[in-house]
């Protein structure tokens, strides 16, 4: 008779213990044992606990191949999920094998898991295992299904499989028709005192393990209808019309201020921070450094000779690399909306920057189209003041709508579904590109979700706020993802190809690119421990089916995008997989937790314009800049959004905490515990910069980074 030990780890989740039959047979390649039942005196599974059994066998079963975990219904009690961590298996000599799990298990089915081991298909040779890894990707094929949102979108995930899983497991267990409600997917819902309508019934049916968990949705909507129910009791969320006073927007948000909003609202006039912002605002990937001026901003010297000063002019600064463009061509053709029952309006605008002496970068001059002529002056700082104000806010407009549906969205939310998406379908749980990513796809797709069903769907948010609605939007991101490079989502390449690496107090670079370092080091220990030459990674099928299927699907297959169809080298996947955790990770760090700060001072990042762009100067009062920003009820919703996602929920992992041990072996190990030592050690450095800095830069401080995108 031989005797194993088996004990079981069941996740601290609330509501993470079963009172189901949970039953385990080990397969081995001498053979297996018994299917038999863990129970023990008291409860067995509850939240939290570690619970010892004992499985006998005639036989010793050899290596451990497979556990199987049957999960089966308990007297007459209904089913409920089981949030499993792990088991450990001990065998009669005393060797251990881990099986990873940290997974939720619903309804009574049969699980397999493989030793935590993780193994490329070319390191398994036994039929049994390759035909698990086949059927284990099948399953999540069939689970997770791409849909088309929009043309000439990234693939998405089909919650509609979701719905009909649901659907058929309520059948099975009840052997009844579902109500009329629980499959219908077309009615939208308020939620009280919340300003958007929901899409609730595709929020309904997700699959437990991209789930928000209990406590994440609870501290979502404990931070959402507080502000919200505050606004509309002081009738803000109804309220149209301009605002009588640019003081009265700092009381909208009157408990929620911080150090960067308070300064915001102090500085936001001055050049110097408006420069600033292309620097370290939430969209720090505007710049590109000109040898010469384009022919489109027809700028000369004597316009912008006041600002230069003496000893210098605009081709001495050209040649310096010392004048920067940001450049809105993407705007040019998008199509404006209605908000209140008024047509809004949009520009394009060409902002012209120099980096002066004092090492500061500052405005020179702003076209706000991409046609110069008379009907489009060229604004200049020694313009009036309230014109050259005007021409500043069209260009923070801009700056809105680029950011928030390309920069922020576009570039990580949707990329990042598309790779989570990819890593679910194509690669199983043994493999070590899945253990590697799959924390950085933590609820990627649960939020995605919720943003179609609250911001992006007909009459949310997106059409209530902005001057380019959902169509805008549509267009926006479709026409931003045809001109994505490979080269943009890389962060070295993207500063060298923008010819940035030399201004000073880019904090987003500097920060950036120490974290950047540190995932490449990272990620080139896990590959090295598993791909030890090129064939290694050219012969992974499921790897090159992983990143063809992502080539397809975020990228739609276009060859002029730069990303890679195939892999051919460890260099190669070092770099993609670095690239794709920090896009998952930092980057977006760096373009949302900052809007709060930066947008709650509604004149700095307004959504929409009411007045089209000026075509004359010398005409701009106060009472037509009140009258060409955002009415009272659409400055209000915008400001709630702006709170809500700058507002990290609780249960958070940050960058580099992995607290699923999905790797069992010492190797990866220690490449986990070296990466941590470096993010710390950037935190401190991270904060001993911040110390004397006027307005601190704490978005790339690696404990206030989420390992995905989760909000």
């Amino acid at each position: 008779m031989a005797v194993y030990c088996v004990r079981v780890t069941t996740g601290s989740y609330l509501m993470a213990g079963t009172l189901d039959n949970i039953f385990v047979t080990l397969v081995g390649t001498c053979g297996e044992s018994p299917k038999q039942r863990l129970d023990r005196l008291g409860r067995d599974f509850a939240p939290g606990s570690v619970q010892k059994y004992k499985v006998r066998c005639s036989a010793e079963l050899g290596e451990l191949l497979l556990l199987r975990l049957h999960k089966e219904r308990y007297a007459f009690l209904s089913t409920d999920s089981w949030y499993c961590s792990r088991i450990r298996v001990t065998a009669p000599d005393g060797t251990l094998s881990q099986f990873p799990c940290y997974q939720w298990i619903e309804g009574y089915c049969t699980i397999e898991l493989r030793p935590g081991t993780a193994r490329t298909i070319c390191q398994d040779s036994l039929p049994l295992l390759l035909d698990h890894r086949k059927r284990e990707l099948q399953a999540r094929q069939e689970c997770y299904r791409w849909k088309v949102y929009a043309p000439g979108f990234p693939g998405i995930i089909d919650v509609r499989s979701f719905e009909e899983m649901e659907s058929d497991k309520k059948f099975a267990l009840t052997k009844t028709t579902p109500c009329a409600d629980q499959g219908n997917s077309s009615g939208n819902r308020y939620l009280p005192g919340f300003p958007m309508k929901i899409d609730i019934p595709s929020l309904l049916y997700m699959e437990p393990n991209i789930r928000y968990s209990a406590t994440k949705t609870t501290s979502l909507l404990f931070n959402a209808i507080p502000a919200s129910l505050g606004m509309k009791l002081r009738g803000l969320l109804d309220r149209k019309g301009s605002w009588k006073r640019l003081g009265d927007i700092r009381n909208i948000l009157r408990c929620h201020k911080t150090i960067t909003s308070e300064y915001v609202t102090e500085h936001w006039r001055e050049d110097h921070f408006f420069g600033y912002q292309y620097l370290n605002g939430v969209n720090p990937v505007m710049l590109h450094c000109l040898s010469s001026l384009p022919s489109k901003l027809p700028v000369t010297h004597d316009m912008v000779a006041p600002v230069l000063g003496p000893g210098t002019c605009l081709q001495t600064e050209l040649e310096k690399g010392n004048i920067f463009l940001a450049d809105y061509w993407i705007l040019a053709e998008v199509p404006v909306h209605c908000l209140n029952g008024r047509t809004q309006y949009v520009a394009a605008p060409l902002c012209l920057l120099w980096l002066n002496p004092q090492g500061a970068l500052v405005p020179l001059a702003i076209q706000l189209s991409q046609t110069p002529g008379p009907n489009s002056p060229i604004f200049l700082p020694t313009d009036s003041d309230w014109d050259w104000l005007l021409a500043k806010t069209w260009v923070r407009n801009s700056e809105f709508l680029v950011h928030e549906n390309n920069t922020h969205f576009l570039c990580t939310h949707l990329l990042c579904e598309a790779f989570a998406m990819a890593t679910l379908r194509q690669l199983p749980l043994c493999h070590p590109i899945y253990k590697l990513l799959l924390p950085h796809t933590r609820y990627t797709l649960q939020v995605n979700t919720i943003a179609r069903a609250t911001l992006l769907n007909p009459e949310g948010l997106v059409d209530k706020v902005t001057s380019i609605g959902r169509q805008g939007l549509l267009y926006l991101m479709s026409t931003g993802l045809a001109h994505f490079t490979y080269t943009n989502f890389c962060l070295p390449d993207s500063l060298r190809a923008r010819g940035v690496l030399a201004i000073p107090n880019y904090h987003y670079r500097d920060d950036g690119l120490k974290i950047w370092a540190a995932i490449e080091s990272f990620v080139s220990e896990i590959v090295g421990y598993y791909y030890p030459g090129d064939t290694s990674v050219q012969q992974d099928s499921e790897l090159q089916a992983w990143v063809g299927e992502i080539f397809a699907q975020a990228f739609l297959g276009r060859e002029s995008s730069g990303f890679p169809r195939r892999l051919c080298s460890p260099g190669e996947l070092v770099k993609f997989l670095t690239a794709i955790i920090f896009n998952c990770s930092a980057q977006h760090a760096a373009v949302n937790s900052g809007q709060h700060d930066f947008g709650v001072w509604m004149p700095n990042a307004p959504s929409s314009m009411r007045q089209p762009p000026p075509q004359t100067k010398g005409t701009t009062t106060l009472k037509s800049y009140l009258d060409t920003l955002p009415e009272v009820n659409t400055t209000c919703n915008n400001i709630l959004l702006f709170w809500l996602v700058s507002q990290e929920p609780k249960d958070q992992r940050p960058l580099g905490t992995y607290p699923d041990e999905h790797f069992t072996e010492d190797a990866p190990r220690r490449s986990i515990a070296a990466f941590q030592n470096r993010l710390a050690q950037i935190s401190r450095d991270i904060r001993e910069r911040n110390r004397g800095l006027e307005l601190p830069y704490a978005y790339l401080d690696p404990p206030l980074i989420e390992n995905s995108v989760s909000i």
